[in-house]
């Protein structure tokens, strides 16, 4: 069988394809799957957090900023341990990106601050000397939009079995609480006065104690929750 394979190369081609092509899918089909499935510390985002996100796809913060570190040392020198396809398993879209006027946003949360956000989205050359970015005071007076934020979670939760509502690594504590709309909304508004609580912004500070949650409470939510 092989004299004659050797004598025809034209079938002797295809049959190694099909093996190389059988051995391939072999080895890449399981490592595939387990790689795309949501790594461990991995958590859907909160009500907030996607309020936040909301924000960041609005005002086009992906527009600039990547989300996706890549296998270099060049790369992981400066923004930390390259991304890993599994962290993106709730993200809905991916928010990848393919420019970088600024710099990539995966692991902000590991190495800024709440109040470097603030001191930032207000005056962004006010901490980054020579900084083209604008600046975003807008998001200080506007209200972050929870009812669709809520809305957004309570569909993926339904549709896409989003894991809210359980206990993801088995502490015993349920890691993402939605339950029902007032206690996931009021649960937002709780993480805001934390997160205010850090901010010096008083029309801020004062906007959360009284039930209302800006959209740079909910974009430093979102930004604080990469890592």
């Amino acid at each position: 069988m092989f004299h004659w394979l050797e004598q025809r190369p034209f079938f002797f081609a295809v049959l190694v394809f099909v093996f190389v092509s059988f051995a391939g899918i072999i080895e890449v089909i399981p490592d595939f799957a387990k790689q795309s499935r949501p790594t461990v510390g991995t958590k859907p985002y909160s009500v907030l957090e996607l309020a936040g996100r909301h924000v960041y796809i609005k005002d086009s913060c992906n527009a600039c900023h990547s989300q996706l570190i890549r296998p270099f040392k060049s790369e992981t020198d400066r923004y930390g341990m390259y991304s890993l396809s599994g962290e993106y398993a709730y993200d809905r879209p991916f928010l990848w990106g393919s420019k970088r006027t600024g710099p990539d946003l995966m692991r902000v949360g590991n190495y800024r601050t709440t109040d470097w956000h603030e001191n930032h989205m207000m005056n962004p050359a006010s901490v980054v000397p020579g900084t083209v970015m604008p600046a975003y005071p807008h998001q200080f007076d506007n209200i972050a939009d929870l009812d669709t934020a809520y809305a957004e979670a309570l569909t993926v939760k339904n549709v896409f079995n989003t894991p809210y509502d359980q206990d993801l690594d088995g502490d015993g504590q349920i890691d993402v609480k939605l339950g029902n709309y007032e206690d996931a909304i009021a649960a937002a508004k709780e993480e805001a006065k934390a997160i205010a609580a850090d901010m010096k912004n008083q029309k801020v500070k004062d906007a959360v104690a009284n039930g209302q949650v800006p959209e740079i409470v909910a974009l430093i939510a979102y930004l604080n929750s990469l890592k």
